[in-house]
């Protein structure tokens, strides 16, 4: 019997089982589709190199990510992000316009109004919440609405794919809610972090990464690592408990563990868990999930007039359009366009639009090519183009998810020898999946040396 078994082979439980087995225990992960890694996936076709998911980390130093790709023996696949991906572009009212990277640019900047620059003067007097809310009420009160509108609104289509009416401020943006919690105030609590930090010295720079071949490598390294401990191809149909250990049922056979972790998402979780406890697959059937396609579109770089000088384009939802934003991945990283061409990574769908991923590939083409087309100065169709549809693809963390997370722990208390891990909880990005995975392997670990 194994001592830990596993059940969900993306990042988080890759890393999860490499973690235990490097720890001395006898893991098996088991994953339903005939790869692991989940999201994170890499094609190469005519030239170009294309993410279809997760198309970039942020490496912290001393952080997982960092740890684990030393420890796999990365390093030299590791590429740093073009120093051009520091600009963002946002679109207002059929204008693409650079975010301000500084204090001069904000006041120069047409983004905002005059009026909406002077409204933040009043930020650090502006009184607290004393109840949960949402990333739009949080950003009305201390900011302003063209804030929320032209800045705080793409960000969130842009990383959660979500509504920013609908998400909690304290659970999906937990380190802006920290510094009105610490300080009363944004700017003062980032003024108190940045004095903090010059007084300890200079500190280790955070870089944006990808690899040579596509964010795929990290997880293939993972699986490789993990050799006939991974189990492909094996969809669990059931649960058991015997005897105070668990099994579960694949059409391969049965596979024993001493543990159990769910590392899947909320609604897969709550189908194994149905039969067990209904109250605890009822809250995690609550984490809704909006569907997003990801459009990678290749053109001679002559038939785009933008000099694609950044990490990409956000475009508000005031602006009318569908796309929520692109990347232009062929700036952030090299090889990923052939010569003289260039690769953009549009993204559709989300949780105000949950129709887009059922249209066709050319309808949807069509639509994100329509919606950038002026922005960014194309004259010319597409030599390539590439459409993924996630039907189900981010966790939303709503108001009162930190509230549903508590009810879910207090339930699997009454289910000794169960985990549950995803990017449904402490944080969605791929950094915060490897973080939160090895601090479960080290309790894990913890548990299994007391017992």
């Amino acid at each position: 019997m194994n001592d830990i078994l596993v059940i969900g082979a993306g990042v988080t439980g890759l890393t999860l089982a490499w973690a235990l087995r490097e720890r001395g225990h006898g893991v098996r992960l088991l994953e339903a589709h005939p790869t692991a890694g989940g999201k994170i996936r890499s094609r190469h076709a005519d030239g170009y190199r294309v993410d279809l998911g997760p198309n970039s980390l942020l490496e912290r130093p001393g952080q997982g990510l960092s740890r684990l790709i030393d420890a796999l023996e990365l390093r030299p696949r590791v590429v740093e992000a073009n120093a051009q991906a520091k600009r963002r572009y946002v679109c207002r009212e059929g204008r693409v316009i650079a975010l301000p990277g500084g204090p001069l640019d904000f006041i120069r900047t047409p983004l905002f109004s005059a009026r909406a620059k002077l409204r933040l003067l009043s930020e650090p007097w502006r009184t607290s919440a004393a109840a949960d809310e949402s990333i739009a009420q949080f950003v009305r009160r201390r900011l302003g609405a063209e804030f929320l509108d032209w800045a705080v609104d793409p960000f969130v289509s842009g990383v959660y794919a979500g509504d920013p009416e609908k998400l909690s401020v304290r659970a999906a943006t937990a380190r802006v809610h920290a510094l009105e919690a610490q300080a009363g105030s944004l700017f003062l609590g980032a003024a108190r972090q940045a004095a903090k930090r010059r007084g300890s010295g200079p500190a280790p720079r955070s870089r944006l990464i990808g690899f040579r071949d596509g964010m795929q490598e990290l997880t293939d390294a993972l699986a490789a690592r993990l050799g006939d401990d991974l189990q492909t191809d094996s969809s669990v149909a059931g649960l058991r408990r015997v005897g105070g250990h668990w099994v579960a049922e694949t059409a391969q056979g049965a596979v024993e563990g001493a543990r159990l972790v769910l590392a899947l998402p909320a609604y897969a979780a709550a189908d194994l868990l149905e039969s067990f406890k209904w109250e605890l697959a009822g809250e995690l059937r609550g984490i809704g999930y909006p569907g997003v396609v990801n459009v990678a579109l290749g053109l001679p770089r002559a038939a785009v007039q933008h000099p694609l000088d950044g990490f990409g384009m956000l475009i508000p939802s005031r602006e009318g359009r569908e796309t929520l934003g692109v990347l232009f991945s062929s700036t952030l990283f090299p090889g990923r366009a052939p010569e003289g061409h260039v690769l953009l990574t549009a993204f559709i769908g989300g949780a105000r639009n949950p129709e887009a991923h059922a249209r066709d590939d050319a309808t949807l083409i069509e639509r994100v090519i329509a919606d950038i087309t002026p922005l960014l100065g194309i004259d010319a169709a597409p030599t390539f183009s590439r459409v993924t549809r996630w039907p189900r693809a981010i966790p939303q963390y709503t108001i009162g998810h930190l509230d549903r997370l508590a009810r879910i722990d207090a339930a699997l208390a009454e289910l000794p020898g169960l985990s549950l891990a995803g990017n449904w909880r402490g944080g969605i990005a791929v950094g915060d999946c490897i973080d939160n995975a090895l601090a479960l392997a080290d309790r894990l670990a913890g548990e299994a040396l007391n017992t």
